[in-house]
């Protein structure tokens, strides 16, 4: 059974319920308080598959960015070893070098000047490339990125988030590592710092509501199908559930009228609505909607959503909204972290919703991709060598039998 629901009514309140469900029998459905309506959670393979392909990016990527926040962006190696097991590598960092060698040069240096000389991690010339790739993509896509910080902001509940927050939700929507410095000032229009960020209790604050940011993914997709049709569709969420779910009836009916209530816009203020509603339901679900469309993979970890839950005026019980409403998320297990993903955004496990930010990392693919090819040809080059030595030891053995074989026969002839 993919549903169950589970009451937390008294047994009187029980029995009256019931004898009110056999005169109607909506009554039990419509009154039901909403975080009683689970749905068991199933594996979705295809979208499990799209995180574990993008795991070997994320090592390397996390990798790079130790370095490169290092002084003069060098490492001693075995420093870097030190930190393999908080860089959750699974491998030596030698091993690592030398499966990704566009990424790093290594060489001989000093610690300290009279220290013996040790093995140095330092960028790649290649690697500086990119960088410079990178911040070229940055600065053309800027105005997206303000848009997405702004939207961020008019969100929450009063237009304040914590510094420390943003920052950790960075690498999720393509914010550039020095945002905070050298973007954020760029728009005092847009922003405000507010308190003093080397005692972690600074916030950033939106200064001006611009009506053009105020307009969901799901509103903006209800007017473009308005221009290219001529026909005004209400903005509601695309519900589709994938191969093998399937929910009970009674479920399938609150679905149905959950989905006819009028979309709530995660922009507004709904300060007046009762958490336990209907309505408060689809303007969390709207909220999740628009922060997962926002971000550069169309999936954030729900213990950093979590971390929002004030701002953005979730329940204690928040996660169970993406079970409950499998046909619009999907909350994936892997790697022993709970995943919210958009299902819309995907299509066999391919994202086909991209952001303009996520050509930084088919540009970091193409370099690693370059070097995973330079290792394999050296590989095969290696084995080829070790190949055509062994024949010609081969070779050179049997030859000297044959020389030693055709003294005998002289030896025996001359006899």
């Amino acid at each position: 059974m993919l549903f169950k629901t589970y009451s937390i009514y008294t047994t009187r309140t029980k029995h009256l319920l019931h004898r009110k469900s056999l005169i109607n029998p909506a009554f039990n459905l419509h009154t039901r308080p909403i975080s009683s309506l689970k749905v068991v959670w199933r594996r979705d393979p295809q979208l499990d598959h799209a995180i574990e392909r993008d795991k070997p990016y994320k090592i390397c990527s996390k990798v790079v960015k130790e370095v490169l926040n290092e002084p003069g962006q060098v490492i001693p190696l075995r420093y870097l070893e030190n930190r393999r097991e908080r860089l959750r590598l699974n491998v030596r960092i030698s091993t690592f070098l030398n499966k990704n060698p566009a990424l790093f040069d290594v060489y001989q240096d000093r610690i300290k000047p009279k220290s013996e000389p040790v093995r140095f991690v330092r960028v790649s010339h290649r690697l500086r490339n990119f960088l410079e790739e990178e911040k070229r993509i940055v600065l053309e896509n800027e105005g997206w990125i303000v848009s997405k910080l702004c939207k961020l902001l008019m969100m929450a509940k009063d237009k304040v988030l914590s510094v420390d927050k943003l920052v950790h939700v960075k690498r999720e929507f393509g914010f550039p590592n020095d945002f905070l410095v050298n973007l954020v000032p760029n728009y005092p229009n847009y922003f405000r710092l507010i308190g003093p960020p080397e005692e972690g209790k600074s916030f950033l604050e939106l200064v001006e509501w611009n009506p053009e940011f105020a307009k969901s993914i799901i509103e903006q997709r209800a007017e473009d199908e308005f221009r290219l049709t001529g026909i005004r569709i209400r903005p509601n969420f695309y519900y589709k559930l994938p191969p093998g779910f399937f929910l009970r009836k009674e479920m399938r009916e609150w679905i149905r009228d959950w989905l006819e209530l009028d979309y709530i816009s995660p922009y507004v203020d709904v300060s007046h609505l009762d958490q336990a509603s209907q309505e408060m339901e689809k303007r969390t679900v709207g909220v999740f909607h628009e922060l997962l469309s926002l971000s550069l993979f169309k999936r954030i970890p729900v213990p950093i959503l979590g971390k929002f839950s004030d701002e953005y005026r979730f329940s204690n019980a928040f996660s169970s909204v993406f079970t409950r409403h499998s046909g619009i998320f999907y909350m994936s297990l892997k790697g022993g972290i709970k995943t919210a993903m958009l299902r819309e955004a995907y299509k066999d496990g391919e994202l086909i919703q991209r952001d303009p930010l996520l050509e930084i990392k088919d540009k970091f693919v193409q370099l690693l991709e370059e070097g995973w090819q330079e290792r394999q040809e050296e590989l095969r080059l290696q084995r080829e060598e070790v190949k055509k030595n062994r024949v010609m030891v081969a070779l050179g053995d049997g030859d000297t039998d044959g020389q030693e074989s055709s003294r005998d026969l002289d030896g025996q002839e001359v006899k």
